[in-house]
């Protein structure tokens, strides 16, 4: 496969880019010239397909037939296959780009995935969509962010801000078992649900302002790292592809969208 450039999109003083061979991911966003996320080949910003999260002891349904997923964070299946692929630039602009990879092995169907980028001088908005090349199966999107808690040099972190409906209770597995509770403090590491769609604020005190909105109800929340504070929409909860399962068909691609939108404080 040849590799593929890095691209870089501009927006004012907002710079954004993404590293398709490295699984489509923003590997950097800056802000009058300050980065937001965690740096190095594990982190920016990546896609989240075809599931989300952890899929139990790396196996899943598909009406009869039972599939079995790498596992690569024992005891389970993590995140998808798409931050572990290189991707191909479909089409660039100086504040837009589209990237789109094949679905194939490990994952057990064929497809198409595209993730597109729009970027403003105010916001950024990110969308998934998977298709199928024929069989019907179920699938997740989403995305996962590091956002870098302590960002701006005076030394104030990130708060972050939300009002969830429900939490899903976590066992000691780290699987949702099913069960909804009432929001718990952090630090977390938790999948919350917001019935009028994901509404999530990181606010870097006297800097910066960054709201992360989706239509889905669905959200992972990671703060468990002094480094870094991730905000995961997603298009189901983890271990989705068993307990929430959302069939991809021919006539009914799977589509999500994020937008991040920020407020200068400075």
């Amino acid at each position: 496969m040849s590799s593929e450039e890095n691209v870089r999109l501009t927006a004012g003083d907002v710079e954004l880019t993404v590293t398709p061979d490295n699984g489509c991911r923003i590997s950097s966003f800056r802000i009058a010239g300050t980065e937001l996320l965690r740096q190095g080949e594990r982190y920016g910003c990546f896609p989240m397909v075809p599931w989300c999260g952890r899929t139990e002891n790396g196996r899943f349904r598909n009406g009869g037939v039972e599939h079995q997923l790498p596992v690569n964070d024992p005891p389970h299946a993590i995140h998808g296959t798409g931050r572990d692929t290189a991707w191909r630039t479909a089409r660039t602009g100086p504040a837009q780009a589209v990237f789109t990879y094949e679905l194939g092995e490990p994952w057990p169907y064929t497809g198409l995935v595209t993730q597109t980028f729009e970027l403003s001088e105010d916001s950024l908005t990110l969308q998934l969509g998977i298709e199928t090349y024929g069989d019907s199966f179920p699938a997740q999107a989403g995305w996962h962010p590091w956002f870098q808690r302590h960002a701006f040099p005076d030394g104030k972190g990130a708060r972050l801000d939300f009002i969830p409906d429900w939490q899903e209770e976590r066992g000691s597995d780290h699987l949702p078992t099913g069960r909804r509770i009432g929001p718990m403090p952090g630090p977390w590491d938790d999948c919350f649900g917001m019935e009028d769609g994901v509404d999530v604020t990181l606010t870097w005190p006297e800097q910066l302002e960054l709201t992360v909105k989706s239509r889905t109800e669905w959200v992972v929340v990671y703060d468990e790292q002094e480094e870094a504070v991730c905000v995961e929409p997603q298009s189901g909860p983890p271990n989705g592809l068993n307990t929430h399962p959302r069939l991809v068909t021919p006539i009914d691609p799977l589509e999500i969208a994020t937008t991040w939108s920020w407020r200068r404080l400075a």
